[in-house]
């Protein structure tokens, strides 16, 4: 029975009747051009409108800014960022890199806070609110409540004059003149604003903490960042016999079997108190026996090269990265105060270790 489709049939069948729903079938979607006319224009313009937002906030920085900055210094608790729709996104971004950057904060939903996550806030925290209409009624409902707690409420909205701004204890204008979005509705420039004044916000407390590379690495830990600024030289070094190295009484072929054995592409040589004297490479030996030199006669110190490179085990390991870049070698030994040799370490060890 031929049927058409998003039409009920009736269909007889030993003598009860079936009705039979047929979905409509979707239409074709409409070819659509790989560069839509004006995209490129339209991009522009969202960027320029997105920056001018942005570089207007300078002018705006005055002594609220500072006061914001004391009232969280002098926080004996904790920064509460909150912010409800497209903001609460912002507040959320803004409270992490606090939190990243010496400033410990978090995140509360301020429809939450309104069921019960209110109790997170206590009287030593510092709440701020971002809102640009400054008139959000979940933020407003829970106003009353933070100050009768006693914590201090820092404002970023587009609105002085508003409710929220009018209840802080410090308004910081965080507004744009226009939305990039064609219709001027959704939060594009505004919420710009926001974030990079939210983060001029985090960066001042971190100055004034003196906040350091080994407190963000802390911060880290899984990470690219965590690992070049906490993984040092001792940590991915090789050691013992996995650290090739000979006497400077031996021989070219010597050398060669202890490369072979270590599979470092190197060996050390050590004089009489295993102090480091030299080094031999895999290019070393290429260049080597391109000048036809006897491998079994010739003495290893005749063909090493004196005074290599070294580092000491507590360096970074992003320093001795930047030391083989720099020199354009593969190859590190790691010696103490006196030279002695510690152990060795190459690029594939920074590899592994995700230093690189």
């Amino acid at each position: 029975m031929n049927c058409k489709r998003g039409s009920a049939a009736r269909m007889a069948a030993g003598g009860a009747v079936v009705l039979l729903y047929l979905p409509p079938m979707n239409k074709p979607a409409k070819s659509v051009s790989s560069t839509a006319p004006g995209a490129t224009a339209m991009a522009r313009e969202v960027l320029e409108i997105e920056a001018r937002a942005i570089s207007d906030l300078i002018a705006r920085i005055d002594q609220r800014f500072e006061r914001a900055v004391e009232l969280v210094l002098n926080c004996r608790g904790r920064v509460v960022v909150s912010g409800m729709g497209k903001s609460g996104h912002i507040a959320r971004k803004i409270a992490s890199t606090m939190a990243s950057t010496g400033t410990p904060a978090f995140f509360v939903h301020p429809a939450e806070a309104g069921h019960g996550d209110l109790g997170m806030v206590t009287r030593d925290d510092v709440f701020v609110a971002l809102s640009n209409s400054g008139e959000s009624a979940e933020l407003l409902a829970i106003v009353p409540l933070l100050k009768r707690r006693g914590a201090k409420l820092i404002a970023l909205t587009g609105d002085p004059q508003s409710s929220l701004a009018q209840e802080s204890d410090v308004h910081l204008y965080a507004g744009a003149e226009k939305e990039a979005c064609p219709l001027n509705l959704a939060p594009t420039a505004s919420t710009t604003a926001a974030l990079a004044l939210g983060d001029a916000l985090a960066v001042a407390l971190m100055q004034a903490k003196g906040f350091t590379r080994d407190e963000f690495a802390r911060s880290h830990p899984g990470g690219t960042l965590g690992r070049r600024l906490l993984t040092h030289v001792r940590d991915v070094m090789r050691t013992g016999e996995n650290a090739p190295r000979i006497a400077d009484t031996a021989m070219l072929m010597d050398a060669m079997l202890e490369m072979s054995r270590g599979r470092m592409g190197m060996t050390a040589i050590l004089d009489d108190d295993g102090s480091v004297i030299g080094i031999f490479t895999d290019g070393d030996l290429r260049r080597t026996i391109e000048r036809g030199v006897d491998l079994r006669t010739t003495p290893i110190v005749d063909v090493m090269k004196r005074d290599p490179r070294v580092i000491a085990p507590d360096k970074l390991a992003a320093e001795a990265v930047e030391i083989m870049e720099r020199n354009k070698v593969n190859q590190l030994l790691v010696v103490d105060q006196d030279r002695r040799l510690l152990g060795a370490l190459n690029m594939h060890d920074l590899f592994r270790a995700k230093v690189i």
